[in-house]
């Protein structure tokens, strides 16, 4: 029965109104429709962020992240190659099946074959990260013998494992000290004192923030032989990669990070950052 007074327009749209109050305070009330989540990233829905993917184990890799078992079948798999660059360090390349690196879904859901990586010096996190190469520079390894270690993880942070451990690839990285042959010398024998690194001919100095690159991407002409020293900033923590040179750089969030590079190559070279996908500059070499 209707109200006495109340037109019936306004009375059906009056309970329409109530209706759809009453059904969000009670979706507020159990949160998401009930399911609790650990990684809700925004525009995630639900099946994102609690991916039923494998099974969940109470137990840890040794960094205190949870297992995420899947059969061995079809598992991701993960190897590590060390080899000494030309300037400074090692340049690490990790070879991966039924794998992807998603950098842009970090924090999302545990989605099948996907994720990022962890890098470890004798159980020490040096980085994360978001694609297959890597440079570690000297200053990093202490003389001596020591085991790298990366391990794979889902966008959750949850470590991918089979049989109950975590998905990992290792080698043994020697640090000799300078003058000593065997392994990888920080610095280079020499007759005579050098300066421990040469002056730039060029310096290209960028921003990365919001997104956005300043100044604007464009070309930086060298001649063959030219050493240039790339200076980036970047609001979030991501990774500078030079194509065709196989040069990467850890870039920390907010602080100003260089690498310095012979351009003994000829030809057009693309610097990009992996997490955002920004291309800062193009290296033209002649």
């Amino acid at each position: 029965m209707r109200p006495v007074g109340v037109p019936p327009r306004r009375g059906a749209r009056a309970a329409t109104l109530l209706a759809l109050v009453l059904l969000l305070t009670g979706g507020a009330a159990t949160g998401c429709g009930g399911r609790a989540t650990t990684h809700h990233k925004p525009g995630t829905s639900h099946e994102q962020a609690t991916g039923s993917v494998g099974t969940l184990l109470e137990a840890q890799d040794p960094t205190g992240h949870r297992l995420r078992e899947v059969p061995a079948e079809g598992a991701p798999q993960v190897q590590l190659a060390a080899r000494p660059d030309s300037e400074d360090g090692w340049n690490l390349q990790l070879t991966v099946k039924n794998f992807r690196f998603t950098p842009d879904s970090t924090g999302g859901a545990a989605l099948p074959g996907a994720g990022h990586a962890h890098l470890e010096l004798d159980g020490r996190k040096l980085a994360r990260l978001y694609g297959p190469w890597f440079h570690l520079p000297a200053a990093q390894v202490p003389e001596g013998v020591h085991t790298l270690t990366v391990r794979l993880y889902a966008d959750d942070h949850t470590a991918w494992a089979v049989t109950g451990k975590a998905i990992e690839g290792t080698l043994q990285l020697t640090a000799a000290a300078p003058g000593q042959s065997g392994g990888h010398s920080h610095t280079p024998p020499s007759p005579t004192p050098v300066p421990s690194e040469a002056p730039a001919d060029r310096t290209v100095t960028v921003t990365v923030r919001d997104g956005k690159v300043t100044p604007a991407p464009g070309r930086t002409e060298l001649r063959r032989g030219e050493r240039v020293a790339l200076r980036v900033t970047s609001d979030r923590a991501d990774t500078l990669h030079v194509h065709g040179y196989d040069k990467e750089l850890a870039l920390p969030a907010g602080q100003e990070a260089t690498l310095v590079l012979t351009a003994d190559r000829t030809g057009l070279f693309e610097v990009e950052t992996h997490g955002s996908h920004l291309v800062l500059t193009q290296l033209l070499v002649r």
